[in-house]
């Protein structure tokens, strides 16, 4: 889907590397076709509004609302759960199932210490949309996902920022020997993104850049 004129250069830029990564892991495998091509990761600090960024998101992105423990996670959850389903946007919590089922959300996201939960999650949810995180160690999470989000691919800020860079390069070799759709998170903004073309990855995932980006999108009335 082509955003409309009323979306910022940057979104329209962001949004059309995502669907076009995805397109092309679709074409050689069908499971990245069912998933969102762009991923807003929340962040309590760096995205204290993210219902503003979420209501301006294209129909088939996807929230991933990160706690971290916040006082006002339900009302916070509960505020993007409306915002998100009014803009045909998915939305995943970080971690916790409570959370996520008091808000009716679409899905979770696990940190790569909890991936091993997802096989008893998919048990008892079998519906959800399940993503992890992955920072390449050795044997990605498999069981019970439906994708990994694999970073930092470029220079990152956040949580990331004490890690090194996977580069271009070794993003894609660690894509091509993962048994799941990857997402690439870390550095990726409206500079970096094109780098990623024929990497294999299933959709492009941020922060910040996706904030930055989407600040000035159109507004659905």
């Amino acid at each position: 889907m082509n955003l409309s004129a009323g979306y910022s250069a940057e979104a329209r830029a962001l949004w059309d590397v995502a669907t076009a990564l995805n397109r092309a892991a679709a074409a050689v495998s069908p499971r990245p076709a069912a998933l969102p091509p762009l991923l807003f990761f929340t962040d309590p600090v760096r995205t204290p509004r993210p219902w503003e960024t979420a209501k301006r998101l294209p129909a088939g992105a996807a929230v991933v609302f990160r706690a971290f423990g916040a006082p006002d996670a339900m009302e916070t959850g509960r505020r993007l759960r409306d915002t998100t389903q009014a803009a045909g946007v998915k939305l995943l919590v970080g971690l916790d199932s409570d959370l996520a089922r008091s808000v009716q959300a679409d899905g979770l996201h696990l940190p790569e210490r909890a991936a091993t939960r997802a096989p008893a999650i998919r048990t008892a949810w079998p519906d959800a949309l399940l993503t992890a995180a992955w920072h390449g160690a050795e044997t990605p999470p498999v069981q019970g996902l439906d994708a990994l989000v694999l970073s930092p691919v470029f220079p990152a800020g956040g949580a990331s920022a004490d890690k090194p860079a996977l580069g271009v390069q070794g993003f894609t070799a660690q894509v091509r020997r993962a048994a799941l759709p990857v997402y690439a998170l870390g550095g990726v903004d409206t500079k970096t993104a094109d780098r990623l073309t024929g990497s294999g990855a299933c959709g492009l995932a941020g922060v910040g850049a996706v904030q930055s980006a989407f600040a000035e999108a159109v507004v659905r009335t």
